[in-house]
This record gives structure tokens, C-alpha cells and sequence, in this order.
């Protein structure tokens, strides 16, 4: 393919690690996405990336960047402005998109207003632990809180009376300065993969311990999958429809794993979208690939594929001048009475 060769001409930096509390899924999976790049014959790189990222970039000369990165700094849209702004290609969806996904009280906001369903909840600031009671008010239990801009579960809790939720809401608050509550919605949760807007399959996921928390996302055994979910043919369909829909409402690219609960009454609902899921030997993406008849190289060479620099009208990599220019050109000149550190 043209892409594909136009791709192993180029200097491909796996972006991975961050500095955000998943750091350790983004490293997994970057060294898996990095070993499968080099096994099929590209130029990948590691890049570490923290604070000085703008500087490896720079330095290692990175003309695309698959993005293996999870959670704030990463999937929030930080990370992709820079690449924005430094002309450098990259996998996943743009500022925006990352932005609104990565904030759940957004992403519902949006599925709200395209009509797409989605659980009932409302939103804490940290003055309301003052009274967290008259703030719940009348809208009963069980439910579920999150803080808002975390990805993976981190932070997340069901309550089921006030203590649990005072419990819940406190601890979610170490994570971030909002926080959701969501209704409960009893069923069987679904994660539907889109890749390059198609839904590729739905897998059904259930933990050992009965809540998809972090541990349970992200350790081996932890969790019991079927693929395809076990939903009726056209209940699976919907799904997939909604999933979709969801992809295309938050304006993502590239591949998304879209979170989703059907109830006991066979009611679909939308959770959340994960812009950057992981892609590990024991992630949901490659297990519902598989399923798809797509095998984990061909999935990484497609989203590798969709790399482009979104705020520039999707303008790929072959439309880049790779020169990267110094900090301070020859014909930029100081201000008067500015100086230079030694």
C-alpha cells in the first residue's frame, strides 16, 4: 500500500508513559505497540514523555506520533495541541475531541442534545460536601461517582446509601475538582471498538469483584469477556448504532472504545468514550479486533494510518515539511533589553 510505504520512510515516535495516574497501561502498551511497528519493518522510537516532551520531539526529529498515551496531559487534548502547533502527524482524535471525551460531563452533554441515551446524573463541586445530602436530594440509590476528567474507572465507586456516598464523593474529589453522580443502571456492560467511524464488534465485560474499577480493567484475570456480547441480534446492533453515533457526535478519529450498559429491561445506554483505549496483550481492543478477522499488526498499521494533523483540515504526513525549526531562527531578533541565559 502507498500509505504504508510512505509511513516506513518516516521517523515514528510511540509516545508513552505521561504524567497522569495511568502512566503504567500507557507504558504497556507503548512497548507493545512500539515491538510490533519495528517487527513489521518501520522506524519507530520510544519517546518518553513528560514536561521536556517538546524537546525530544525536536531533538529525535519525530515525523508522526502514535499516541500510546492514557489519561490527563494525553487523552485530554494537551498532548495533541503541541503536536498541533509543532506540525507533527498524529494518531488519535484531534484537541477538541480529546477535550470533550475526556470530560464526562461534556461527553453527556452532547449525547444529550443528538439524543442519545444516557444515564441520569448531576455534578459536585467541592462546597457541596457541606451538604451533601440536600444536594442528592431525591435522587435515590444506588449510583455510581466518578470525577470528571479521569479515564479507566480511577476514582470511580458505587454508592448505595449516604455514608457510601459521602465515602465515594471524598474520595473521588483526590482526583479531580468535580465529580458525577450517575443513576445505576443494572445490566450487562458492553465496549463497543470504533475504528475510522465503524464499529468493529461489542464485547460483553464482567469483573470477579462485580464493578469494572481500575484493577479490574487493567490486571490479567480480573475480568470475564464474550465476543461477541451475548445480545440478541438486533439488541447488538443497537449498540453498535449507538456507539457509532457517539464516535461521530465528540467529532473522534482514529480508534475509540466507547463504554456502554444494557439494561435488564433492554434499554441502551451510553457511559463514556475512551479516545486512546490501551493496547495490550490482554486489552479489549485487540480481543475485539480479532473478532473483526483483524490481527493486532494489521490494527496498529491502521490506526498508525490515520495519523494527520486534525486542526489543519486532516492534512496527513505527506502534506508535512518535516523541518523543525530551532527555538530561535536567524531572523528573529531580540526585543530591546531582552537577554539569553548561558
Amino acid at each position: 500500500m502507498r500509505i504504508e510505504s510512505e509511513l516506513k520512510r518516516k521517523k515514528i515516535g510511540v509516545l508513552m508513559g505521561g504524567m497522569s495516574s495511568e502512566r503504567e497501561v500507557s507504558l504497556r502498551t507503548g512497548e507493545t505497540v512500539y515491538q510490533t511497528l519495528v517487527d513489521r519493518g518501520y522506524n519507530a522510537t520510544k519517546v518518553f514523555v513528560d514536561r521536556d516532551v517538546d524537546l525530544v520531539l525536536r531533538q529525535a526529529g519525530i515525523e508522526v506520533a502514535f499516541l500510546a498515551l492514557r489519561g490527563r496531559f494525553g487523552e485530554d487534548g494537551c498532548i495533541q495541541g503541541l503536536l498541533e502547533i509543532l506540525g507533527i502527524p498524529y494518531t488519535g482524535s484531534g484537541v477538541i475531541a480529546s477535550a470533550l471525551s475526556m470530560n464526562k460531563v461534556k461527553a453527556k452533554e452532547l449525547f444529550r442534545l443528538h439524543n442519545l441515551p444516557t444515564p441520569p446524573y448531576y455534578v459536585l463541586g467541592r462546597p457541596a460536601l457541606d451538604d451533601l445530602v440536600t444536594e442528592h436530594g431525591s435522587f435515590g440509590f444506588p449510583v455510581v461517582v466518578k470525577p470528571v476528567c479521569e479515564g479507566s474507572s480511577i476514582g470511580v465507586a458505587i454508592a448505595r446509601n449516604h455514608e457510601e456516598l459521602r465515602q465515594a464523593v471524598e474520595n473521588a474529589f483526590l482526583f479531580d475538582d468535580a465529580v458525577m453522580v450517575e443513576r445505576h443502571i443494572r445490566g450487562v456492560e458492553v465496549q463497543v471498538a470504533v475504528l475510522d467511524g465503524q464499529a468493529i464488534g461489542g464485547i460483553e465485560v464482567s469483573s470477579k469483584g462485580g464493578m469494572l474499577d481500575y484493577q479490574a480493567k487493567t490486571m490479567l484475570g480480573r475480568t470475564t469477556c464474550h465476543f461477541p456480547a451475548r445480545l440478541s441480534p438486533p439488541r447488538y446492533h443497537g449498540v453498535l448504532v449507538q456507539a457509532q453515533k457517539a464516535h461521530q457526535v465528540l467529532g473522534c478519529k482514529g480508534l475509540t472504545l466507547v463504554d456502554m450498559i444494557v439494561s435488564d429491561l433492554g434499554n441502551e445506554y451510553l457511559l463514556e468514550l475512551n479516545t486512546l483505549p490501551s493496547i495490550t496483550a490482554t486489552s479489549l481492543v485487540p480481543k475485539i479486533a480479532h473478532g473483526a478477522g483483524l490481527d493486532f499488526g494489521d490494527l496498529i498499521e491502521t490506526v498508525l494510518g490515520s495519523a494527520c494533523l486534525k486542526a489543519r483540515g486532516d492534512q496527513t504526513y505527506q502534506e508535512r515539511d518535516p523541518y523543525q525549526h530551532g527555538f530561535q531562527r536567524d531572523d528573529e531578533q531580540l526585543a530591546p533589553g531582552a537577554f539569553t541565559a548561558n
